[in-house]
């Protein structure tokens, strides 16, 4: 699972992060309001977990702002503040639970999981591009007759370029969305896992290909 933390107490999002970790889930944290925005916006995440109060922009801002781009993903408010009328405007704007300061983890981890399990009602259990299909529950490829199982970062790259088919994904996106902010991953990393997804695409004998796009990225392309 990847998780977006949206939260400015800088002691809190390290130990939202070091939660998340436990559970082996993927997490980005920003600690301002237009980051959380932006991260929202221009990535792929299970849950966002988005404090009210935030410098830059609030957290009520943001998740209409997700809305009204057509983000789906599931959003739990964080407030300090137990208002019922605060509550009910976090979910008229489009957040779908909201939790008070202070909490427990187990309660937090609970709404997280009840959170993912709506989100997993609405997308699809494979992905879809030109003769290939993407089992998202078994990590295989498939291609008419042919099936390989990905290893977990080979399925999280090649989820991240389905996903955003016919666009250019560069490297700096791949790093931040499969090895996280933090990781020490370099374009020597990306590379060699393009390369075994190229490898594995050939095994299957699809015509599905990852061009690259000097000096800029890597696109998904279909049969011509």
């Amino acid at each position: 699972m990847k998780v977006l933390i949206v939260e400015d107490e800088i002691r809190l999002a390290d130990a939202l992060g070091q939660i998340m970790k436990e559970q082996n889930y993927h997490t980005d944290i920003v600690n301002d309001g237009t980051d959380g925005l932006y991260y929202g916006l221009t990535n792929e995440y299970d849950v966002i977990i988005l404090d009210v109060m935030l410098p830059g922009m609030n957290g009520f801002q943001i998740v209409q702002k997700l809305r009204e781009s057509r983000i789906k993903t599931p959003v739990l408010l964080l407030t300090a503040r137990d208002d019922t009328s605060d509550k009910v405007k976090g979910l008229d704007k489009g957040a779908d639970d909201y939790l008070t300061k202070p909490f427990i983890p187990e309660e937090l981890l609970a709404r997280i999981r009840a959170l993912s399990r709506r989100q997993g009602d609405v997308f699809l259990d494979e992905m879809v591009f030109g003769d290939l299909s993407l089992d998202l529950s078994s990590n295989d490829l498939c291609c008419r007759e042919k099936s390989i199982h990905l290893a977990f970062k080979e399925f999280e790259v090649l989820k991240l370029l389905m996903s955003n088919s016919g666009k250019i994904i560069s490297k700096d996106t791949l790093i931040t969305r499969v090895w996280g902010n933090d990781s020490d991953a370099e374009d020597n990393n990306v590379e060699a896992y393009i390369s075994f997804l190229r490898k594995k695409l050939s095994f299957v004998g699809s015509q599905v290909e990852i061009n690259t796009i000097r000096k800029v990225g890597y696109r998904l392309e279909g049969p011509k």
